[in-house]
């Protein structure tokens, strides 16, 4: 039951409201992304490789919402970095699958850390009571994310 500080705010509301502090959050945690090297994209793949496994390169292009040609591009540079592996699958030799490898892997994570830690100093300066609201809060999205994937 919100207090009378807290007003119920109409749906539509809290979801601008929720949509543009989620990208604010974003943009300032990625500004730590420049420390990796690497251009945007070829970040922006890398992680999906190391966080959600081995991709085929239409798998990957599709989840980049990128052309597979472009794809093929920043898989390249990826595996020519020694950060991304490329095999070709036996059975259908026109796929191939691609995967981080272990710099790959490592170089990801020094990333996530960096961005993690700016959040972190961000919450540091909150009070008891407001990172338990957080927490209540954050546990509220993560269901509604799950939800939304069935």
């Amino acid at each position: 039951m919100p207090t009378q500080r807290q007003a119920v705010i109409p749906v539509p509301d809290l979801a601008q409201r929720l949509h543009a502090v989620a990208i604010r959050l974003l943009r300032r945690a990625r500004r730590e992304d420049a420390l990796l090297g690497l251009p945007p994209g070829q970040s922006s793949a890398l992680s999906v490789l190391v966080f959600g496994g081995a991709k085929t390169l239409s798998q990957l292009a599709a989840i980049e919402q990128v052309q597979p040609p472009t794809m093929t591009r920043m898989v390249d540079a990826l595996v020519k970095a020694g950060l991304a592996t490329r095999a070709q699958d036996p059975a259908d030799r026109r796929r191939f699958e691609v995967a981080a490898s272990p710099a790959g892997v490592r170089l990801m994570h020094k990333g996530r850390d960096r961005r993690v830690a700016v959040l972190a100093e961000l919450l540091a300066g909150t009070s008891r009571d407001q990172r338990a609201t957080l927490a209540a809060a954050v546990e509220l999205l993560e269901r509604l994310q799950r939800e939304a994937l069935r």
